[in-house]
């Protein structure tokens, strides 16, 4: 008897829990919903804080999109990769309305030190990044080398091996979209 009042209690913790567990719960194949992409809310503001113009042409805009968040949110490329990175009067640092330096975004010429400049990191004529192909820009953010084997200095390439592929490709992407910025690196 004891038994069948245990059974009694779990299934009516069972009817109360199911509407808070959500479709999942039952069986029932008409309950089940696709879900929708976990990156949608990055790739929106992605596209909205992009403070250059995207050539989104024959390519795929929730990559752009959620290159564009990881860019300019989440890793301060700017920050490193453009010269300066604030517009006089747009230093948000000294209190003044960010105005970002959409004339020099990421074309690099930040010096760090003797031969330490940051590389211009736009499309090249063939739209590569900084005129690297997917496979050379995804050894630089997971090994921190470059073609002679040297390490990247500055770069924060250990905080950035450990991204997604997805994470890597979509960087790669946002790179290829914006606007091809002549070098200043000496």
């Amino acid at each position: 008897m004891r038994d069948f009042k245990l059974g009694r209690w779990a299934m009516f913790g069972f009817v109360l829990a199911a509407p808070v567990l959500g479709p999942g719960c039952g069986n029932n194949d008409d309950d089940k919903q696709m879900p929708e992409d976990p990156d949608r809310e990055r790739i929106e503001k992605g596209l909205t804080v992009s403070p250059v113009p995207l050539n989104l042409d024959g390519k795929d805009r929730n990559l752009v999109g959620l290159g564009s968040y990881l860019v300019n949110v989440q890793s301060a490329c700017a920050g490193c990769h453009t010269a300066p990175p604030y517009v006089e009067g747009g230093d948000p640092y000294q209190g003044q309305p960010e105005r970002i330096n959409t004339a020099r975004f990421l074309a690099g010429g930040v010096f760090f030190g003797p031969g330490l400049v940051s590389p211009n990191i736009t499309p090249d004529a063939s739209g590569n990044p900084g005129g690297a192909s997917f496979e050379e820009f995804e050894r630089y953010m997971r090994t921190g080398r470059e073609d002679n084997g040297d390490i990247l200095q500055v770069m924060p390439w250990p905080s950035y091996k450990d991204m997604s592929d997805r994470e890597v490709r979509a960087i790669y992407e946002y790179l290829r979209a914006i606007p091809r910025i002549e070098s200043t690196r000496p």
